[in-house]
């Protein structure tokens, strides 16, 4: 039973099948999701930045440790370039960004013109937006991110020099 034990603890932290590389996933997505709501939190409440600032440094922050994580532990892409994996990383990140925003804003109106939502289960606003929110999030994070990031981010690509370029191009190098 140990042995077997150890076996799907070895593949579960270094096994390139879906399903352990999902959940390794959702681990870091947690991490970095939990990130990102501190700091918004300490801050919006203890600096006392306002709360679009507040909630921009979160995601940020959130985002550098969910590319750290996945880069290390997700998807063990340690052979590629750091400056590569930002650029697709941000891209991904981007994108996601705006098809969470887009999406939950679609599916919040459309969810209240379904008003037996709200004759027979007695939806309000506040439910409409949790329920758009929570499912686009999900559908964004395994359709988009994850597909993306295993896909796409932490593989090595053609895209790669073109990601290497730009972020010589963009920060000043030392001689």
């Amino acid at each position: 039973m140990k042995k077997r034990i150890k076996k799907m603890t070895r593949r579960f932290v270094n096994g390139a099948d879906l399903i352990p590389t999902l959940l390794r996933s959702t681990v870091a997505s947690q991490i970095s999701s939990w990130t990102d709501m501190g700091v918004s939190f300490v801050s919006f409440a203890f600096l006392h930045l306002a709360p679009w600032l507040s909630t921009a440094i979160g995601a940020i922050i959130g985002g550098v440790v969910n590319c750290t994580i996945n880069y290390r532990f997700t998807f063990h892409a340690r052979n590629l370039s750091v400056k590569a994996v930002v650029v697709k990383f941000f891209l991904v990140w981007l994108g996601s960004l705006l098809l969470n925003v887009f999406g939950t804003q679609w599916v919040y109106i459309g969810l209240q013109h379904l008003t037996f939502l709200v004759t027979d289960f007695g939806f309000k606003p506040n439910g409409f937006y949790a329920a758009a929110r929570l499912g686009v999030s999900l559908v964004v994070s395994v359709l988009w991110n994850f597909l993306l990031q295993k896909t796409f981010v932490y593989r090595r690509t053609d895209f790669d020099p073109y990601a290497v370029r730009l972020v010589d191009t963009l920060t000043p190098h030392r001689r």
